[in-house]
Parts: C-alpha cells; sequence; structure tokens
C-alpha cells in the first residue's frame, strides 16, 4: 500500500510517505503552533518525492493523541480531510503506542512506560511490556509528573522511561532508581507506519483527549470567583 502518516501530538510535526515498494520519505518539524502551515505542505512534498500521485495514496495514519489539543485537531482535520478527499482508508495509532514501538524498534525490552508532556506539570502516560512486541499492560491515564516519578521510585521495579514528557522533567525520571531513560522526544513516525499498515480499518477515528483542552481550563480558571 502506498501510506502517508501523520502525527501532530507534541509540539513536533512529523509526516511520512511509504511507497507500495517499501520506499520511505519523512519529515520532521520542530515547530510549536506552525502545524496547520506546515502539514499540507510537507505531505505534498513527500507525495511528490516519492513520485506518487495524491490519488495513489492507499491509506491514511493518523495519530489521534493524547497529545496538546491544537496539534491533534489540525491532524486529524487534515487526515480526514484527506481520506475523504481521495476515498482512501483511514486508521489511527495513539502516541503512546507509537512511543512504546519506537522503543520497541530501538532494542528496548521489559517494563516501558511512555510519556508525553500535557503541560501544567502533567503528562499523559501509560505502562507497556517490552518483549515480542509492545503490550499494553495499563489504560492511557493523565497524570501529575511527580506523582508518576514518586510511583516508580517507590516500586523500585526495572523501568525505561519514554517521551517528550519525560525529556521536560528529565532530571526527575533520571533519579527514579533501576530507571533508564529511553530518548525519544516525538512519538515514531515510522512506527505509526508501521502500525497503520496492519490496523483494521474500524470506522470514524476519534480524538483521544483524556483531558480538557488547555484553552478551555484556562478560561474556566479565569471565570472562576475569587
Amino acid at each position: 500500500m502506498n501510506l502517508v502518516a501523520i502525527e501532530t501530538a507534541t509540539s513536533a510535526c512529523a509526516v511520512a510517505v511509504r511507497t507500495r515498494g517499501g520506499d520511505e520519505f519523512i519529515r520532521v518539524f520542530d515547530e510549536e503552533r506552525r502545524h496547520n502551515e506546515v502539514l499540507s505542505e510537507a505531505i505534498a512534498q513527500l507525495l511528490d518525492e516519492a513520485a506518487i500521485g495524491v490519488r495513489e495514496v492507499d491509506r491514511v495514519i493518523v495519530d489521534r493523541g493524547p497529545g496538546l489539543y491544537t496539534g491533534l485537531r489540525v491532524g486529524l482535520a487534515t487526515a480526514i480531510a484527506l481520506a475523504q478527499g481521495i476515498g482512501a482508508d483511514l486508521v489511527a495509532v495513539t502516541s503512546l503506542e507509537t512511543l512504546a514501538w519506537g522503543a520497541f524498534s530501538a532494542g528496548v525490552r521489559g517494563r516501558l512506560v511512555a510519556c508525553v508532556d500535557a503541560r501544567r506539570g502533567e503528562i499523559f502516560t501509560q505502562l507497556f511490556e517490552l518483549g515480542d512486541g509492545a503490550e499494553q499492560n495499563s489504560a492511557p491515564r493523565v497524570a501529575r509528573a511527580r506523582n508518576v516519578v514518586i510511583e516508580w521510585a517507590t516500586n523500585g521495579a526495572p523501568v525505561t522511561f519514554s517521551g517528550d514528557g519525560v525529556e521536560r522533567y528529565l532530571s526527575d525520571f533520571a533519579a527514579v532508581p533501576n530507571g533508564v531513560i529511553h530518548h525519544q522526544a516525538v512519538p515514531s513516525i515510522r512506527a505509526a507506519l508501521s502500525m497503520g499498515a496492519r490496523r483494521v480499518v474500524e470506522g470514524a477515528v476519534v480524538p483521544l483527549y483524556l483531558r480538557e483542552a488547555d484553552a478551555v481550563a484556562n478560561f474556566t480558571t479565569r471565570e472562576r470567583p475569587q
């Protein structure tokens, strides 16, 4: 299949194209708040480099979160519009599972805690067991970064941490006994391609927010009576 993958869950924006012959073309932009400006242009450029017409795309893969609210909205809207416009399949992956599969592909094994920065001292996080693949050992959740650090410091079991949520609070996570940092700030767009190629089309793709949008939360805070 000719695949297009879109990743906008974090402050970085990534786009990838994989041809039916297996060639891959990737762009990563670390340009927060400019996802809407760079995304469509990047897709067009990669398709041109891959010598694929837009109507030759068989499947569009999108990260549905959890992640930063505005980025997710842009990525999902772009993916849905593209897939519907050309009649391609649309499938979704999550930012946390792409982090886990990215770590697995890099050779990490054992317990892995995937963490995406949620701002305001919080992270989106999920536990995986990396063995023959990346098995989900918990549901995705939002938590205070400090509480996750304390939880694993108390647990004492060997564990690997990965994601931009780890990088944001690096000194805290690095101090966890038996903890190892796998530096991977952006969910793996290559993992998204591989997972998306195998994923069954299940209908409508909905965002995985886990928490109300920062804009809504900030507005509510400002409007709260003193």
